[in-house]
């Protein structure tokens, strides 16, 4: 390894932001393809199914399978639409859920290296831009379509996820008014440790609003059950992703996972104290290979934790009206939202 040592600056940093890229992405494409597979043994559960249970042990291998067929499903173009936005669309669906899990912290640190790919000094503001170009993807699928059903979803989808962002980028202002940093990392350092001897220290405590309108905004920006219009099956024939097979419906399909598992890493690192678990001591940067494993760990639990509720509400819940769902952004929760900025900016000015 005498190699390392030898390398400069620059290289040193390339060199372990590179591999950072490649575990965070295939930990990602994991959870990713999994979460199809829970999807449905959840569903079969609550159906009182078995579920997928034919290809490997209790259907382990089922996601694997999946991706194979994916792969080797003929491509089809139809003639009718519009190319170069019909193959661009895919790829907008999920570039950028991978580029949000740039600054996320999903470990405090292993040897020397944090477990931060890029800790932005405004990973909030990186984040949120990003994720708002994931809506491009979905409506240029519905123009490049050139069929009536998934424009009405690409619409759709631009209406609700328009709307939800402000409610979602209120819900953080809070956050940010109590910690004092746009730094992610410095989010989870604030909450370290418990309060009362007993309570951890993690912001769904003290901004419970805040939490419950970032998730919910989060179920409408990942398009998922109550929020699911720009599919609805029953009622656009798929939606947006109509005319779309084989590679190109897999990718759309896996940012839809990718987002909701991106959402999760988000609502762990802003709400549930990241990879702090104060109960057993474990809210201080590591200081052994072991220790650091163990922060990974605790943050992946968590995101699990998260992927898990927003597949049961989705097997549970009833789809919204559109009209109900533009009511409950617009006049629910940018309303709440702006209420909890101000009581907060009281409480701090009282506080001081």
């Amino acid at each position: 390894m005498n190699w390392i040592n030898n390398l400069t600056g620059l290289q040193t940093l390339v060199l372990f932001s590179a591999i950072k890229i490649a575990c965070m992405i295939g930990v990602v494409m994991f959870i990713v393809a999994y979460s199809t597979l829970a999807e449905r043994k959840i569903c079969a559960y609550i159906q009182n199914r078995h579920g997928p249970n034919r290809v490997g042990p209790w259907g382990l291998l089922q996601p694997a399978v999946d991706g194979i067929k994916s792969f080797l499903k003929e491509d089809y173009t139809p003639g009718h639409v519009r190319k170069i936005y019909f193959w661009l669309a895919p790829a907008l669906s999920m570039a950028p859920a991978l580029l949000t899990f740039a600054v996320i912290p999903f470990g405090s640190q292993l040897g020397s290296q944090k477990m931060v790919i890029a800790d932005l000094n405004v990973g909030v503001l990186y984040t949120f831009g990003i994720v708002s170009l994931g809506v491009y993807g979905i409506v240029l699928a519905g123009y490049a379509a050139n069929s009536k059903y998934p424009f009405l979803g690409g619409i759709r989808s631009s209406a609700q996820m328009i709307s939800y962002e402000i409610a979602m980028g209120m819900s953080v202002i809070p956050i940010f008014m109590l910690v004092g940093d746009l730094r992610l990392s410095g989010v989870i350092g604030y909450q370290a440790g418990t309060s009362l001897g007993f309570i951890p220290n993690w912001l769904i405590f003290k901004q419970p609003l805040a939490f419950f309108i970032f998730m919910v905004a989060a179920f409408a920006e990942t398009n998922r059950l109550p929020f699911d219009f720009p599919e609805a099956e029953q009622e656009l024939v798929g939606g947006y992703n109509t005319e779309y097979s084989s590679m190109k419906f897999a990718l759309f399909f896996m940012g839809e996972y990718a987002n909701m598992v991106a959402s999760s890493a988000m609502m762990v690192t802003l709400f549930l104290g990241g990879w702090t678990l104060p109960f057993f001591g474990l809210d201080q940067p590591a200081t052994s290979l072991l220790m650091g494993l163990v922060h990974i760990g605790i943050f992946i639990g968590k995101v699990v934790g998260l992927i898990v509720l927003f597949i049961w509400v989705r097997w549970m819940w009833p789809r919204f009206r559109f009209d109900q769902l533009m009511d409950l952004g617009w006049k629910k929760f940018i309303p709440m939202a702006l209420a909890n900025i101000l009581v907060t900016a009281v409480v701090l000015w009282l506080a001081r």
